[in-house]
């Protein structure tokens, strides 16, 4: 018999060169017994060494069984280093072994995986974290009780999410912490160790309270989604019972209660019989300035508004502005930008000609370390701007639209459209401006290298269909640029918001 001491309950390069060398020297399953170092008492255990030999180069491990064993390797039954090798061991002769899945190991494994996985989803969607003093500024700690071994796994995806702030997760044996830079691992701790609440937990109450639909409640659904044993984690979990209770009585009054008349919140194309706004471009422009209708204005550095001649015939719409426009507060000065320039003029499209501007007006975006990278809006988020844009079409009155890429032409038309059925002719649409759909500029940039130039000419292709909407004898007009917008020292010094 063999004994194989493991590092920790999680070390899988240990098994792994274990399991090698194990099966270099055909050991039997039968004739190893695994453990973890300290796991029989003693607190000064060193692990066995296993001596390291490639596997037989006749033998080859498959792929989704090294990607079962990543997921079982983390799971709490005590069987799992050796249910692993076994698997392993009858790989060698059933090399298909792991598609029988009535076979008595396959399905331990397989549901040891599944329920890793459940764990891990369970993880991402009820951490809460609250916020706490540290010695710059503040940091974010939560309290986590996961059923496996699964921190050490999970962790990147946090780091990845919040990479801009400093944050600790808790758990009864194990604990992550990420200080901007680095990814560290440390000892469990108790409950009473993590905080109890922060002072924004009210706040955050408050908002669930609001959007909580007492007609759409399955307690059922909301039992199996959100279990008991996560609730005392989560600052929503004391509204839960009254919400549950009111939910019929809240229910009936809706129905009962008159329409009110309030426009629902959503996207929808625009009414040709809508009357214009009597705002001129240079006010609705200083009136979105201070627009809080959705967050993105919290971390952003200002409003991007549209620019362009007043009486434009061509108007373009873009998805957001992106780290450089949120910086200068100018629609398309970035590599995108510069791009579509390029573009219009091969098309014979000059840009002083044309109104430029976004379906969104605050740019949004992650920090990855210290970069800003766009992160597509939410439908809630285009929705919030889509007046903006109404009021600008309708103060301009273009004949054509021009839609960058999807958002923009969800925003015109209510609707998802698929870009490549939709470009390559005008739409004509009664009582409201022609409409052209096309890629937006960052497509281009974003494609291999070999493929650009085609795509390219297809963009310009596309421009080039809108020339008939420009008098032909007219002269360019001069842009009605916005005054420029210097970023506030506040604006600049404003930190993403918080995991």
């Amino acid at each position: 018999m063999q004994t194989i001491t493991l590092r920790s309950e999680t070390d899988f390069e240990g098994w792994r060169n274990a399991a090698r060398s194990l099966l270099q020297q055909q050991v039997a399953p039968d004739q190893v017994h695994w453990r973890v170092t300290g796991s029989d008492g003693s607190l000064f255990d060193e692990p066995d060494r296993a001596v390291e030999r490639p596997t037989p180069a006749t033998f080859r491990v498959p792929r989704e069984f090294l990607q079962l064993a990543q997921r079982v390797i983390v799971h709490r039954s005590p069987e799992r280093f050796a249910l692993l090798y076994r698997l392993l061991w009858r790989l060698q002769g059933e090399p298909r072994l792991l598609s029988v899945a009535v076979d008595e190991d396959v399905a331990r494994a397989v549901a040891m995986a599944k329920s890793v996985r459940r764990d891990v989803h369970k993880m991402k969607a009820f951490v809460r974290f609250r916020e706490v003093p540290a010695d710059r500024g503040s940091a974010f700690v939560a309290w986590f009780e996961p059923e496996h071994r699964i921190v050490d796994a999970i962790a990147p995806f946090f780091m990845r999410r919040f990479a801009g702030q400093r944050w600790s997760i808790l758990t009864p044996e194990s604990s992550a912490h990420w200080d901007g830079e680095q990814l560290r691992f440390g000892p469990g701790v108790s409950r009473r160790d993590a905080p109890q609440g922060d002072a924004k937990e009210d706040l955050w109450r408050r908002y669930y309270a609001s959007i909580f639909n007492p007609a759409r409640l399955k307690v059922s659904t909301m039992r199996s989604q959100m279990p008991q044993k996560y609730w005392r984690n989560l600052p929503e979990s004391q509204l839960i019972p009254r919400l549950v209770s009111e939910a019929e009585q809240r229910t009936a009054s809706m129905i009962a209660a008159a329409p009110t008349g309030v426009r629902r919140a959503g996207l929808r194309p625009s009414q040709p019989n809508q009357q214009p706004s009597t705002a001129s471009l240079e006010e609705l422009r200083i009136s979105a300035r201070s627009c809080r209708a959705c967050p993105l204005w919290a971390n952003a550095t200002q409003t991007v508004f549209g620019e362009g001649p007043s009486a434009a015939r061509i108007a373009i719409v873009g998805e957001q502005p992106g780290d450089q426009e949120d910086l200068a507060g100018r629609p398309f000065v970035g590599p995108a930008g510069q791009l579509l320039d390029r573009a219009l003029k091969q098309a014979g499209l000059p840009r002083s000609a044309v109104y430029v501007t976004n379906a969104v007006k605050h740019f949004k975006y992650e920090l990855r370390g210290k970069r800003r990278l766009h992160k597509k809006p939410l439908d809630a988020e285009i929705a919030a701007c889509h007046d903006w844009l109404e009021r600008e079409l309708a103060q301009i009155q273009p004949d054509l639209v021009i839609a960058l890429g999807a958002t923009a032409a969800r925003s015109i038309t209510g609707k998802t459209l698929g870009i490549e059925r939709s470009r390559g002719h005008i739409i004509h649409r009664d009582g409201q401006p022609d409409l052209l759909i096309t890629v937006h500029p960052s497509y281009l940039l974003r494609i291999p290298i070999e493929r650009q130039d085609q795509e390219l000419a297809r963009f310009i292709s596309d421009l080039e269909l809108t020339r008939s909407y420009l008098h032909a004898d007219s002269e360019p007009a001069t842009p009605d640029l916005p005054p420029p917008q210097t970023p506030r020292p506040e604006d600049l010094a404003r930190s993403p918001r918080r995991p």
